[in-house]
């Protein structure tokens, strides 16, 4: 199965996907270029910024995907 397509299907199951959940859940790397396909194909999918801690204590801000059919 293509990157894509479990990205679709991730979404599609009602899930939020970050970058920082795309590795370990679906094995991709380059999450936003495949959000971005997946949007050319038609599909409505929203991003909204979320402010998170990393592990050096700094505040940073990463995109979190959501699908709305």
């Amino acid at each position: 199965m293509s990157q894509k397509k479990r990205i679709l299907n991730y979404l599609k199951s009602g899930k939020v996907l970050t970058r920082l959940n795309a590795w370990h859940e679906i094995g991709c790397i380059e999450t936003p270029a495949r959000i971005s396909e997946l949007r050319l194909d038609g599909h409505n999918i929203t991003t909204t910024m979320k402010s998170v801690v990393n592990r050096y204590g700094e505040n940073v801000r990463v995109a979190e995907w959501k699908y709305h059919g």
